[in-house]
Order: structure tokens, then sequence, then C-alpha cells
């Protein structure tokens, strides 16, 4: 029988805490943690669900004509390493994947988006490598792009429909009471009754207006039941999002920022979360959609944004000012599309490096942001697979890139005929010397480790309907690129 392929790290973060280190990514529809150190699998969330026998799967699942309740598997617990078996069995969460993973700066809290019920979720990260829910907060729009502030208290997210919203980190204790919200127009009631119109089509209209009135009341559906508040909004899809601090010339503190990006190629920067109503000013350059922004924790008046156009822009963003045009692809080509899929920054052995990954491809573009802002292109790096996820490993001078072992490099849909053995899932990087931005494939036994454990398996049957869910899931950049004349 042949072997199954493996879902692919989707997102990947390294997680430095006092007494251990950790890897954590996003699988399909799980969660998945490590031991840095060893590569050992320590958790999967959502855990498997024991069922002893089919009227107890039955139970869990709900009856045949009846949906199953997404709250099944919102509450499970924290898990360990557990092995698909007859004995074991999980109903399939309501989400697909997981296509948004963020830690705390402490590596205390893991906040994570699941796609299809638009529902954000704080876990605490274990000690142990274990995930233990705290909440689940369900979104009036799908999510697109979700940071954390600074200081580790609040969540920004930003929605398909240019809304974004904070969230505060953790709950409070006070209930939070839901305001009723009209899905249209407020229609009020009718001033006039039977008693004071008397023609048949006065009547008539009467009854249709109170008829209007009244459906509109039963459409009202309940405001969010948790704490939050609407910062800003964009008229069009907004596709990330960055949380910026930057020095105040005029004290000794610190002023935020909010950097937001949306499909109609702007980029608005407007302040901190109590005054996120004032726009500071737009970087406006960018010919196409923009979906990743990257301002470099040890560069922060800086900003490299990149999305639909064939080139990278290099910003002095407080100023919106354009210092550099960066292409990424030989303008001789005649590449019909390009799409930055992840724009990534980390400083390693005394160099600070840019790293760029196109929708699709197994290369990863290298750059050096040098003292005035500007990139310069090295070599790139060759993965064996397209790059969906990058962490980097400061202190030991190494990058984690996870790669799609499922389609064939350089391809959005074409699958592979069989898995490589083992699934190469995460690929690892090391700056040879402080000279240059040389890299070198490391082959360390953690990999190997992970590799040999795996993820959950996608079988080679998959349907030609299902393996286009399954592409659309890692690659949709494709519906944000505007049809021609749909400005107009």
């Amino acid at each position: 029988m042949a072997a199954n392929l493996q879902h692919p790290f989707q997102c990947l973060q390294f997680v430095e805490r006092p007494n251990a280190n950790f890897l954590i990514g996003s699988a399909g529809s799980k969660l998945y943690s490590y031991s840095a150190e060893t590569g050992q699998q320590l958790a999967i969330w959502p855990q498997a669900v024991e069922s002893s026998n089919g009227a107890e799967a039955q139970l869990e699942q709900g009856p045949p004509e009846k949906k199953r309740k997404v709250e099944d598997t919102q509450t499970a617990e924290p898990s360990g390493p557990t092995s698909e078996t007859p004995e074991k069995s999980q109903a399939s969460p309501a989400w697909s994947n997981i296509p948004i993973l963020t830690t705390t700066a402490n590596g205390e809290y893991v906040v994570a988006l699941t796609a299809e019920d638009k529902c954000i979720r704080v876990f605490q990260f274990q000690e142990d490598g274990s995930f233990t829910q705290l909440s689940e907060r369900t979104m009036p729009k799908r999510p697109s792009a979700i940071t954390i502030t600074s200081d580790d208290n609040t969540i920004l997210c930003g929605d398909k429909f240019g809304d974004v919203y904070s969230l505060p980190l953790i709950p409070g204790d006070k209930p939070h009471v839901a305001t009723r919200v009209p899905r249209g127009a407020k229609l009020s009631q009718p001033a006039a009754t039977n008693l004071t119109v008397h023609t048949k089509g006065n009547l008539k209209a009467l009854e249709q207006q109170q008829k209007l009135s009244n459906e509109a009341k039963a459409e009202e559906k309940p405001g969010l039941a948790f704490e939050h508040n609407l910062l800003l909004g964009h008229v069009s899809l907004l596709t990330d999002i960055a949380y910026v601090s930057l020095p105040d010339a005029s004290s000794t503190k610190k002023r935020n920022y909010i950097l937001t990006a949306d499909r109609d190629e702007h980029i608005r920067v407007s302040r901190g979360l109590t005054q996120a109503h004032i726009v500071e000013n737009y970087c406006l350059g960018h010919t196409s959609f923009i979906s990743q922004l990257c301002v470099p924790q040890w560069a922060p008046e800086y900003l490299v944004s990149g999305g639909g156009d064939k080139h990278l822009l290099v910003w002095k963003w407080a100023e919106g000012r354009i210092l550099q045009k960066v292409p990424l692809v030989d303008q001789a080509s005649e590449t019909a599309e390009v799409a930055v899929h992840g724009i990534w920054a980390t400083s390693l052995g005394g160099q600070r490096a840019i790293l760029v990954a196109l929708h699709g491809s197994p290369r990863l573009q290298c750059f050096t942001l040098e003292a005035d802002g500007t990139l310069t292109s090295q070599a790139p790096i060759q993965l064996s697979g397209n790059a969906l996820g990058l962490t980097s490993i400061e202190k030991d001078n190494t990058i984690l890139v996870s790669v799609d072992c499922i389609r064939e490099p350089g391809t959005t849909h074409e699958w592979r005929a069989s898995p490589s053995s083992p699934s190469a899932l995460i690929e690892a990087f090391r700056v040879k010397s402080d000279t240059g931005l040389e890299w070198e494939q490391t082959a360390a036994s953690v990999l190997e480790k992970i590799h040999s454990t795996g993820t959950s398996e996608v079988p080679l049957t998959t349907t030609e309907k299902e393996r286009k869910e399954l592409n659309d899931s890692l690659y949709n950049l494709g519906h944000l690129r505007k049809k021609k004349g749909e400005d107009e």
C-alpha cells in the first residue's frame, strides 16, 4: 500500500521560554508543538477523542440530518502526541486549516485563527508544550490579519471587509452586554394606525409598512458578546496589519502606530489604540494589491511591502516616502503574475536579512538591509518545495522554513505522484560567516525526528474537488488580483 502525503506546516513559530525552547506549527486543522532541542512531538490540538463504540461516536457527531456543533472541538483539552488508530477517532472540526498563528513576545500565549468558523482562539502555552484554550471569539467577518501589541495585552484583528478591531488578549471577568445590531436600514414603526387610515389603498400600504417594520425587528442580530472596539476601517479588503513603536522626538516615550494594507494598493498609517481614528499619512506607490507588510524590530523606521507587483517597496513609512523599488523577477522575464507570499526580517550572524517568498515558488529570495534603509540582493536559497512559513533561531544563526511537500515545486495546483520518505516538512539553513549572507543547509536530528513523526495524512486518492479546496487554503492570493476594468 502506497504511503500517503503529509499536511505541510502553513505557519511555523520558534518559541523561546526560560526553561525550554519549542517549535509550534499549524498543519491542516491542527496545532502541533515540538521540543526545539530534540524534535519530539509534545502536543496536538485538538486532540483525538476516544470512542469505544459506534453509539458514542454517533453522540459526538450528532444525528445525520443535523450539522455537527462547533463546540465539540472548541473545548478540547490539552493533549500529547496521539496516533490515529481504530480505537481513537476524532470528529472532524468545523475548520479545515489554521492560516494565522502568532505568539506573545514572552511565548506564554498563542493566538490562532481557525478559518471557516472565523474564530480567534487564545491558548496558554504550557511548560510541557501543551495547549490550554483560554478563549474563543467568533468575529462577524473572517479575519485576514492578526497581530499583538508590543505590551502583549491586546489583539489587533483586521477582516475581509476592511475593519480593524481591538480585543483584550485575556477577556476580563466582567460580562459584556451585547447590543442588537440591525441587519439593514432601520425601519421605524408607522405612526398611522387602522383607526386613522380609512381608504382601501392606504390601509393596504399601512399593512405593508407594519409588516416590513416587524420583519426588520425580527432580523436584528445580537452584537459581539465579548469586549471589542472598532478602531478603523478601509473601504477594501484588509490584507495585513503591523503594530509599530517609534521614539517620540518631543518626549522620552515612544509613540505607537498601526499600519494597515489593503487590496486597493493603500498602506494607511494610523495612530495607536486610543487615537486610531487619526490618519498620520498614506504610503502610496503600489500598483497592485498589497499582501505583506514587514517592519524589522531592529529598524522600526523602515517598512518593506510587497504584493501583486513584480517588485518590493522600501519605505520611510512615517514620512510616506519610498526609499527603493526592488525587483523580484528579471525585468526581461515574461512571468505572467507575481504574488508575495511572505516577508520576514531577521538578524543572523551580524547580518540584517530580509527574506521573501513568492506564491508557489521554491526559491527564497534574500536581501540585506543596509544602514540607509536600502536592500542589497544576495544569493537565494533553493528549497525542495514551495516556501510556506519561516521562523528564525537567532542564537544559532539559523532559519527554519516550512515547505510544501504535497505539490510539485513551482506550482500551486500540481500534486506529487508519491511522497518523499520521510516527507521534508521543514528545512534548516545556517549563515556561514559574518562576512556575508551565505547559507548552508543543515541536517539536524531535530528535523529528522519531526519528519519521522509527521503530521496528519492526506490520501493520494483525494478527489479533484478536495484537492482544489486544499490548494485554495494554502494559495489564496489569486483572488486579490483585480480583473481588467474592475476599478471602473
